[in-house]
């Protein structure tokens, strides 16, 4: 039985990663290890190191966690070597995984990467780098196969992780969260990494409570997701609990989309929820704080005007985007209000994200069925 290694940094990954896995499985034995988190682990991965014990994004965030992460990336090499890896599927997390994968290419593994580093919004030249270390790539963008293919990369369109799992209808859902059944409901997404709760969930729960105080009917739920530590999920509970508003704790294998169809808007900091929210249609006002090294970086290299995933599909400013120094509460307030006396007109823009990423697609059984080969092969 042949042994695949597997690694996911972050919380979408991890279950866009055990889905893959999943379906490969149904086609072929093998033996699967490596890093990510819960879903991963749900089945049946051995985990070499453990995403949630470092999660971590932003140049001033990952450089305090730096050794950690090394302890990790050594780990993983080592056993990759020890148990000869036919087969590598690395998940994104661009930075680990493209040190990786130079080893792995080293040693022959095949490598297949799914999720590819966002080359069209900053540092393009990572595009070279990767050919020469990877056999093929999965993209999750309609835009990005001819993107790779130019940059002489075997890549192939799978469609999004997003669409993997279905939004249960409104009422379904609204009830399994035991929401008001007819008052307009908010969801706040203040991230996967403990230092994005700790930046945005403060911010969004004041705004929150200020469109509350002025509206009275709103009711809403904070979403915990199940990449972070029991201590930054303590916090958040607490600090949700403070404010007289309810939690909800995201199940590591299907994420957030099942109940996201609860709710007429959500607040979310940027990143794979925001896609998710909108084709719920819980319309997205898009937040992210980042430290000032982090800023400092991103006015260097950065060349997307948009942060928020359905408004780069769109290539225009369909949802609202409040970062940096503007997440504030009273900006917050504001544009969260907005989206709620707009939701029918911006409901016409999630219909056209949805329509950009074409065709429901099954991205876990694609993948599925770019790795079954090597794993096969005598």
């Amino acid at each position: 039985m042949e042994d695949l290694l597997v690694v996911a940094g972050e919380a979408s990954g991890d279950r866009a990663a055990a889905h893959a896995i999943a379906r490969a499985l149904e086609l072929v034995p093998f033996r699967a290890f490596g890093m990510g988190g819960g879903a991963l682990q749900g089945q049946g991965v051995e985990l070499v190191a453990d995403l949630r014990k470092f999660t971590a994004l932003g140049v001033g965030e990952v450089a305090a966690k730096a050794g950690p992460i090394a302890l990790a990336h050594a780990q993983l090499v080592a056993a990759a070597e020890r148990r000869k890896a036919r087969a590598a599927l690395l998940v994104n997390y661009t930075e680990f995984n493209a040190r990786l994968a130079r080893r792995l290419h080293a040693q022959g593994t095949r490598v297949l990467w799914y999720v590819a580093p966002q080359v069209w919004a900053w540092r393009r030249d990572r595009a070279a780098a990767l050919r020469r270390v990877i056999d093929r790539m999965a993209v999750i963008l309609p835009f990005e196969e001819e993107l790779w293919r130019r940059e002489g990369v075997d890549a192939h369109y799978v469609g999004h992780p997003a669409r993997e799992v279905t939004a249960l209808e409104r009422g379904p859902a609204r009830a399994a969260l035991g929401l008001t059944p007819y008052a307009p409901t908010i969801a706040i997404l203040p991230g996967s990494r403990p230092h994005e709760v700790d930046a945005h969930l403060p911010v969004m729960l004041e705004a929150y409570e200020s469109v509350r105080r002025d509206r009275a009917s709103i009711d809403g739920r904070v979403l915990i997701a199940p990449s972070l530590d029991d201590k930054t999920r303590a916090r958040a509970e607490s600090l949700a609990r403070s404010m007289k508003i309810g939690v909800f704790r995201v199940d590591a294998h299907l994420g957030a989309t099942p109940v996201l169809g609860a709710f007429d808007a959500a607040l979310c900091a940027s990143g794979t929820a925001t896609l998710e929210a909108a084709l719920a249609r819980a319309v997205p006002v898009v937040i992210y704080r980042a430290g000032l090294l982090t800023e400092m970086a991103a006015r260097l290299f950065v060349k997307t005007p948009h942060i928020a995933l359905p408004n780069v599909l769109l290539q225009r400013h369909a949802f609202p985007e409040v970062v940096q120094r503007d997440v504030r509460p009273n900006r917050l307030a504001v544009a969260l209000a907005d989206v709620l006396d707009r939701r029918k007109e911006l409901l016409r823009a999630c219909d056209d994200v949805e329509k950009l990423l074409g065709a429901p697609k099954s991205p876990s059984r694609a993948v599925a069925e770019m790795l079954v080969p090597w794993l096969r092969e005598s």
